[in-house]
């Protein structure tokens, strides 16, 4: 008879789908230091998230830190990555090209554009309105020469990048707040709800972001968006209504829908 790893059947009666892969993630977390692992443990059994408990996130196969309190980032939002260092590429220009990371969270989404297009220079911003975020996304843009902003949405950034800004990310909430009940426990009782909830239905932020990114972004920049596929005619106008070009992109294997906004060249 096999036996039954003891860390693992722990891990499995507090309902953790992965239990193998989580206990191999958290001895290692613990550096051998048993008393470390059964802490460990203990959080992932309350239902902190695995991320939160180990102290980082991994997007296109690099580790980003992510902290107790903040948003952890879905392995979706690779997709987000991915376009957004297509459109960097895509642009005219090779000097140095800016990125803006709003409603940044850790941090962890600019990060992974910068390690994602290490043949381009970019200079990269963050900001969010959470301290907690903003000391998190410290760890993973500053050692990338990005600066990390704290305020609400676009209000914290600096106007030397007023119609500079290539590429523009934002990953803002967009669950709808009736919704927000429906969501895991992890996300639910362990990460912000201003990080989750979008609003009546979920597009808020979208729409707030959506109206003043024409002013930061440069000739032929983006401002790109992850949606529900659902969202995604209301997005595009909302876009529209902005007077940027709408366009969309899906990775089927993700489920990952990302709407895009593109300034016209002058």
């Amino acid at each position: 008879m096999t036996k039954i790893d003891p860390l693992v059947a722990r891990l499995r009666a507090a309902g953790c789908v992965f239990a193998e892969d989580e206990a191999a993630l958290l001895r290692n977390a613990s550096g051998g230091d048993e008393a470390a692992l059964e802490a460990h443990a203990r959080r992932r059994e309350r239902g902190e998230p695995i991320e939160h408990v180990v102290g980082w996130v991994e997007l296109l196969g690099r580790r980003y830190a992510v902290a107790p309190g903040v948003f952890v980032p879905r392995m979706r939002s690779e997709l987000l990555v991915r376009c957004a260092v297509e459109r960097l590429h895509a642009t005219a220009r090779r000097d140095r090209l800016v990125v803006v990371d709003l409603c940044c969270g850790s941090g962890a989404l600019g990060a992974a554009i910068v390690d994602a297009a290490p043949d381009l220079a970019i200079e990269l911003h963050a900001s969010d309105v959470d301290s907690r975020a903003c000391a998190c996304a410290r760890e993973n843009v500053e050692p990338r020469g990005g600066v990390v902003h704290e305020g609400d949405l676009d209000g914290a950034l600096p106007a030397t990048l007023l119609g500079r800004v290539d590429v523009l990310v934002a990953n803002v909430p967009y669950v709808a707040s009736a919704d927000i009940a429906t969501l895991p426990p992890e996300a639910r009782e362990h990460e912000p709800r201003i990080a989750l909830d979008g609003g009546t239905d979920g597009l808020d932020v979208l729409r707030r972001v959506a109206e003043r990114a024409p002013t930061w972004l440069a000739p032929g920049g983006a401002v790109l968006f992850e949606v529900a596929e659902h969202q995604l005619t209301t997005a595009r106008a909302a876009l529209a209504n902005a007077g940027l070009v709408p366009s969309e992109f899906r990775d089927e294997d993700l489920e990952a829908v990302v709407v895009q906004g593109s300034r016209t060249p002058d």
